[in-house]
């Protein structure tokens, strides 16, 4: 066979596309090499911007890294309505009157001996600071990205819970599940509750298990306003399958406001003996020694401002009235209970389990609970709640019952194991 010929304008025209070919791999290599750097240029400014100098730095025995920061440097302050804020270093008035010095002084030593997060066990942060954990490169690049870091997504955060008037067609779209108890119908100026800790197996790292006190104002749309504290496993999060003290915090409905922890500006710290994230330690055990933890959020109505307290006496701090619209005034709903993320596809369910992963009718020792659940009324004292309704997706999954007695007024077994032959 005669060899080929071509003429020059063929060839040229040849070695033109693959000019253009070799030049446009070129081209894709370069944008491809300079996304991971642009990236960790964008990771690596958030984190400076999270990571604020510390004046001591502690290392947890779980390889937490709980940063002493002054408390005049903290998070809170990057907020631009924050740059003159003088901080109030304690509430005007608590819910059980007014705030006693002395009362949180003569506890001290039995918070102590029951009250743990594991850094404690390797130092503490001196006064003038706050303990912060500090943000790890791998807990940004974990994030769907570096602006959603910290943040509940849109499409899943919303609260599960009816106002009575809600369609319960829609509520388990988000793929989030919940075992609630709740009141509505007044204003309310808080909530407290105490509640067991348990350590609660996470089928995939893009679920949770948490368990909290809801704060809620607004409609349930894209106004409403939350104020959430707990505590929770979040390997995403985290890194880690550690149950961990967290708060949240949002204004529009999870949209460009708030996040958890002090992953933002917002909530204002003042206590330098609790870390907002950090493990908590020891936890619950099935048939075996139980823990629990005390919350309480109020409204200081003078300031305006709403405070978080952890155990007996930690007055943490307080996200100021600003931050909101409808929480200004104050909530007109609130939820305790747990929640967790149901991520499994096709119609399966996960296996992540709730609580201590036991139906509520197991009862103390192996269900997990809340007591004593209270609400802080307009005069600013703690109250029995009444009218307690209980919602949940799928009780056969994930269950919640109530019931009250003079040592636990009013209480709520709740949660489960996820999946199993009632719950495929």
């Amino acid at each position: 066979m005669a060899p080929a010929h071509f003429s020059t304008t063929q060839l040229g025209i040849t070695l033109k596309g693959v000019f253009l070919l070799v030049f446009a791999i070129s081209l894709l290599s370069c944008a491809a090499a300079r996304q991971p750097q642009t990236q960790k240029l964008k990771v690596h400014k958030h984190l400076k911007r999270l990571n604020k100098t510390p004046v001591k730095t502690i290392q947890s025995p779980d390889g937490d890294m709980i940063d002493c920061v002054h408390i005049s440097k903290q998070p809170a302050f990057d907020h631009p309505f924050l740059k003159d804020h003088k901080i109030q270093m304690r509430p005007n008035y608590h819910p059980e009157g007014l705030y006693d010095d002395n009362k949180v002084k003569s506890e001290t030593n039995e918070r102590e001996s029951t009250l743990k997060q594991l850094w404690h066990v390797n130092g503490m942060c001196p006064e003038d600071t706050i303990p912060i954990r500090r943000t790890k490169e791998e807990d940004v690049l974990r994030a769907s990205s570096v602006k959603r870091y910290g943040k509940k997504y849109k499409s899943t955060a919303a609260p599960r819970i009816m106002p009575k008037s809600a369609d319960p067609d829609l509520v388990n779209e988000s793929g989030h599940q919940h075992a609630i108890a709740y009141v509505e119908g007044d204003k309310y100026y808080g909530a407290k509750a105490t509640m067991n800790v348990w350590e609660p197996k996470i089928q995939q790292p893009n679920e949770f298990s948490l368990s909290q006190i809801w704060i809620l104002g607004g409609s349930f749309g894209e106004d409403l306003n939350s104020i959430e504290a707990g505590w929770q496993v979040s390997p995403d999060l985290y890194g880690d399958n550690n149950t961990r003290l967290f708060t949240y915090w949002t204004s529009d409905a999870y949209q460009a406001t708030g996040c958890y922890n002090l992953l933002c500006s917002g909530f204002i710290q003042i206590n330098n003996n609790i870390a907002m994230g950090a493990s908590i330690s020891p936890v619950s055990a099935y048939r075996n020694s139980q823990y629990d933890i005390s919350i309480l959020v109020w409204k200081d109505q003078k300031e305006g401002n709403w405070w978080m307290q952890f155990g007996n006496g930690y007055v943490l701090g307080y996200w100021p009235s600003f931050l909101f619209s409808y929480l200004a005034d104050s909530a007109s709903m609130i939820e305790w209970g747990g929640e967790v993320v149901n991520s499994e596809p096709d119609g399966q369910h996960t296996s992540t389990q709730m609580g201590s992963g036991r139906f509520p009718e197991e009862g103390f020792g192996k269900s997990s609970y809340f007591r004593n659940i209270q609400v802080v009324d307009k005069e600013n004292n703690l109250k029995s709640p009444k009218d307690i309704g209980t919602f949940t997706e799928q009780s056969n999954c994930y269950d919640v019952q109530t019931g009250s007695n003079s040592d636990w007024g009013h209480y709520f077994y709740y949660g489960g194991p996820g999946r199993n032959p009632n719950c495929p």
